[in-house]
């Protein structure tokens, strides 16, 4: 494989803590797009026992100006394009070093870089080395003081980590601001800001009853779209308060949005910066689920001041003890937020649609990881959906293992051990374990086994005894062929009996600890044989082997007052007849026009009842991956729901209008959903009204949710309307970026003319030369190129070569600009030898053009060298 950088795997097996800490920085940088000036004093020791050791600090696209030891010219040292080197140092010095760097060229959005003529950073994995020559690694923690200067007409604002302390003007028309962070943090918490921003503002009052300044930082014109992103960080604040008694530290705390963001956020210690896409809305221009996202996203990152600031990862082998965690807070929050427990349910529901459709193929591809991994070649392309949401049920098993309390107990404990240090997550585990005297050794393996583990389930009756054998396994991952048994917690509960003793399993819902290979519940008592609800409220990342009849899966869609398994029945459902080819019974479809009709359900719940299994999703219970097969088999049962409630999706769609004035609230939201899929099922179904109605509804819509679902539904059935109503939706919002994300998005992810299967790809080649796009910008590239390879599989994956090439060319294109943008892409083929022989042979082409290009990142190359070698 051709690239420039060398190979290096890191192995946490090696870990060594660093032979110098640094205690103070003091950072002085003069901004200039094309040359900031960066001097760089900070107070460093010799740790105990590392006499003789030279300095190693990193360092990468800067040009290196000057090295002082103690005010000392030092010309001695060794440099190399990644590291200084510096020798024959005291034991106690101080070190002054002077750089240069051009942030306008600086493409990869990691580092200082310009956005539309304002400075932004982005250090997190490994950029702030590209800032300044540092120790830059997670364990090394200090305090900082930070003046930045600028030209005070371009760069009005200047902001920077911790309270604000001075402010000056300085000759030649420039000016200064001092920052000081008071607490100590590694250097991937760094962040700077400078340029014409404006801010809102609030101040509330904190526990304690200290007053605390709260802004958000945006472009002039954006201003009036950010009270959502305010009142989602107060009631961020005001949760975790309640929730786990802890409160903001800093005397303010600052969002900050840039539209160049590789990512969704970043939490620097008290100057968040955030992708607009995260910050940015109002009812003419985000939809409902941009809302929700907003406020979930602004918890998660205001939540790491204390889970992943405070206490942060000893080494970034620990990078789910921080995200893990942070996303199991943050989802208990959105889940709060809901208001009922039918909200609470649609939450739990959504999050693992997301675990099932994205880290179970994760965990069963060449990528697979455990989430605290034990190698890695870059660390960007671990930041996965398994260190994340697979880390965060693995956080929610402790949860559910310990009790709200005992988990209660764990937190406050590992706050009491630990804050202010970087630690592992065997320390998480060991005080969740301490403070409630729980044995979790055998648990700790969901940190280092990869794969989904599957559970046999096996029922038996005879007499009056009802038995559950529970057998579990898992598949052989990358590096681990064999699996030692997982603690798995189960909650379950029977339904349907009659009971002869007074055995509470017969009603109440219990707790069972799968902790060997194979193990058996059993229940005295019973006059027949019961219906089993188990794994409820998804209590384990697992996949499920239980043949359930369909006549128990009938109950439990009908009678599970557990939400999530009520879903799961419909789901299972669905999948059988989608994969067998078969339509659905008359019972299941009685059933579902029963629940669709219910008007005491909760809107949200329902449109996820009749939300399809995603394909990838599917794509996992097949041995062989034939797409188009599942892609069309999954269309017409689409159209059999479609065109067999006809009558009550016209009911649907008549009877879950919101008139007046938009409240994003989760009733509301939940009724333009389930009425933007029941408007989808009538045009499905050729109702004649349907096109009237999805015009009607674009034309009077006063929100986005309601305009795009009905322009969506336009697109997706070729209506008359779509043309003129796609142009009209462009000329409105044609100044708004995140609205045109939208409007790409629409085009490259619209389903396939079944007569015309390349029509997407067409479509998607002629967007690619529009005058609004940029492959530069994440976002837009995102939502279009991402858009369609990655969120399109019935459009993109063809029997033939077409689609993957293109997938080919922008991987390349985008490995030039910027190399986390295009790993992510890259990982559109990685499970390629899972596809049918004749879409396997273009992919495998399409993987080894990339493999043969000069220069290919570190980031991309991990990805395709693990694709081919899988």
């Amino acid at each position: 494989m051709a690239r420039t950088e060398n190979s290096i795997t890191f192995l946490r097996s090696e870990y060594k803590a660093p032979a110098f800490t640094i205690q103070t920085v003091d950072l002085d940088i003069a901004l200039n797009p094309s040359k900031t000036m960066v001097v760089n004093r900070m107070m460093i020791q010799r740790a105990a026992g590392q006499i003789g050791q030279s300095l190693v600090l990193h360092g990468e696209e800067q040009e290196l100006i000057s090295v002082r030891v103690n005010g000392e010219i030092v010309r001695g040292y060794e440099l190399t394009p990644h590291s200084l080197t510096i020798h024959n140092l005291p034991d106690q010095f101080e070190l002054s070093i002077t750089s240069a760097n051009i942030p306008e060229k600086n493409t990869s959005l990691m580092g200082l870089y310009v956005s539309n003529g304002n400075f932004f950073t982005q250090c997190e994995a490994e950029g702030f080395r590209k800032i300044t020559y540092f120790l830059d690694r997670p364990d090394v923690m200090a305090t900082y003081q930070v003046t930045l200067r600028a030209i005070k007409k371009d760069f009005p604002v200047l902001l920077s980590n911790g309270n604000l302390i001075k402010e000056e003007e300085l000759p030649n028309g420039w000016h200064s601001a001092v920052w000081q962070d008071p607490f100590p943090k590694p250097s991937y918490l760094f962040a700077l800001v400078a340029g014409k921003l404006q801010s809102i503002e609030r101040t509330i009052k904190s526990q304690s009853g200290k007053d605390k300044l709260l802004q958000v930082w945006v472009e002039a014109k954006d201003l009036d779209k950010t009270e959502h992103a305010m009142d989602s960080l107060i009631a961020s604040i005001k949760w975790d308060e309640q929730r786990f008694g802890l409160e903001l530290d800093l005397d303010r705390f600052m969002i900050v949005a840039v539209g160049d963001f590789n990512m969704g956020a970043m939490e620097n210690k008290g100057l968040n910066i955030f992708n607009t896409k995260f910050v940015l809305a109002n009812p003419e221009t985000a939809s409902d689920v941009d809302y929700s996202n907003i406020e979930s996203v602004v918890a998660h990152e205001y939540f790491h001041n204390w889970t992943g600031n405070r206490v942060t990862c000893r080494d970034w082998f620990q990078l789910s003890l921080k995200e893990g965690l942070t996303v199991f807070r943050d989802q208990e929050f959105s889940a709060d937020q809901m208001g009922s427990a039918s909200g609470k349910a649609v939450k739990r529901i959504e999050d693992v649609r997301l675990l099932r459709q994205v880290q179970f193929p994760e965990d069963a591809g060449p990528m697979a990881h455990p989430i605290r991994p034990d190698s890695y070649q870059e660390i960007n392309n671990f930041y996965t959906v398994t260190v994340y949401e697979k880390g965060a049920e693995i956080i929610r098993m402790q949860q559910t293992l310990l009790g709200r309390e005992g988990f209660r107990k764990g937190m406050d404990l590992y706050f009491k051990r630990h804050d202010g240090q970087a630690v592992t997550c065997d320390d998480f585990v060991s005080a969740m374990s301490d403070a409630n005297q729980k044995d979790l050794t055998e648990f700790k393996r969901w940190y280092s086994q990869a794969g989904t583990p599957r559970v046999k389930v096996e029922e038996s009756f005879a007499g009056n005894t009802y038995q559950v054998k529970l057998t579990q396994s898992c598949p052989a991952t990358p590096g681990q062929d064999t699996k030692e048994p997982f603690h798995i917690p189960l909650l379950y509960k029977i339904l349907g009996t009659e009971s002869s003793s007074d055995s509470s399993k017969a009603s109440n819902e219990q707790l069972f600890e799968l902790t060997q290979t194979s193990q058996t519940i059993t229940v005295e008592g019973l006059k027949q044989k019961p219906t089993l609800s188990i794994n409820r409220n998804f209590s384990a990342p697992i996949v499920l082997d239980f043949e359930q009849s369909e006549s128990d899966l009938l109950t439990l869609l009908r009678q599970d007052e557990d939400a999530f398994n009520r879903w799961e029945a419909a789901q299972k459902l669905f999948m059988r007849s989608i994969l067998n080819g078969a339509t659905l019974t008359s019972d299941l479809l009685n059933t579902l026009k029963e629940i669709l009709l219910d008007g005491q359900l909760d809107p949200a719940f329902k449109d996820l009842i009749f939300t399809l299994p995603a394909e990838s999703y599917l794509y996992e219970q097949v041995k062989v991956i034939d797409p188009q097969a599942i892609h069309q088999s999954r269309r017409k049962l689409r159209h059999q729901l479609a065109h067999h409630l006809q009558e009550a999706w016209l009911w649907a769609y008549e009877h879950h209008q919101t008139p007046g004035k938009f409240n994003p609230d989760a009733m509301s939201a939940g009724k333009r959903s389930l009425k933007n899929l029941a408007l989808h099922m009538l045009s499905e179904s050729g109702h004649a009204g349907a096109g009237d109605f999805a015009l009607k509804q674009y034309e009077n819509a006063n929100n986005m949710t309601e305009r795009y679902g009905a322009l969506a539904v336009m697109v997706n059935f070729a209506s008359a309307h779509a043309a003129k109503c796609l142009q009209h939706f462009h000329q409105t919002f044609q100044s708004d970026a995140l609205v045109i994300d939208k409007w790409f998005a629409l085009q490259a992810t619209r389903q396939s003319d079944l007569s015309n299967p390349r029509s997407v790809l067409k479509d998607v080649l002629a967007l690619r030369q529009h005058p609004d796009f940029s492959l530069k910008n994440p976002n837009r590239a995102r939502s279009l190129i991402h858009a369609f390879c990655m969120n399109n599989p019935g459009a993109f994956h063809q029997p033939e070569a077409a689609s993957y090439e293109f997938w080919a060319k922008h991987v390349i294109e985008l490995n030039q600009i910027n190399p986390q943008v295009a790993a992510r892409l890259a990982r559109g083929l990685d499970r390629w030898k899972q596809f049918a022989p004749n879409y396997q042979v273009h992919m495998k082409s399409a993987l080894e053009l990339i493999a043969k290009q000069d220069n290919l990142s570190s980031d991309v190359a991990e990805v395709i060298e693990k694709a081919l070698n899988s």
